[in-house]
This record gives structure tokens, C-alpha cells and sequence, in this order.
């Protein structure tokens, strides 16, 4: 699954760990997201779009 994570997280100029912090969740799940090694759950997904304010839809997309 393609995601927009690390864009979004550069623009606020958070580290991965500022990130993870922010949603209870370690600094390597927020790596693995980033590289796309692991896909989040629905609840972690949601709660990624409530922080940044985005549709989960626009933060992650399914490939082509």
C-alpha cells in the first residue's frame, strides 16, 4: 500500500519518534509504514487521519 506518511510528517518537521509518540505506536511501526513493509490497522489508520487532518483515503492508497 502506497502512503503519503513521511511527506506528511516532513512537512511538520516531526521525527519519526515525535510521530510514533503522538500515536502510541513505536518508531519502527512509523518506519515500517514509511517503507511500506507494513501496512497499518484501520484503528492506527483512522487515527493517522484524525492527526493530520486528512481523509485516510488521501494518506493511503492501494497500488495499481
Amino acid at each position: 500500500m502506497k502512503n503519503r506518511l513521511r511527506e506528511l510528517r516532513a512537512e511538520r518537521a516531526w521525527s519519526q519518534a515525535d510521530l510514533a509518540e503522538k500515536l502510541g505506536v513505536s518508531r519502527q511501526t512509523i518506519n515500517a509504514i514509511e517503507t511500506e513493509k507494513y501496512d497499518p490497522s484501520l484503528p492506527l489508520a483512522l487515527k493517522i487521519g484524525l492527526l493530520f487532518q486528512q481523509p485516510v483515503e488521501v494518506i493511503f492508497a492501494l497500488e495499481a
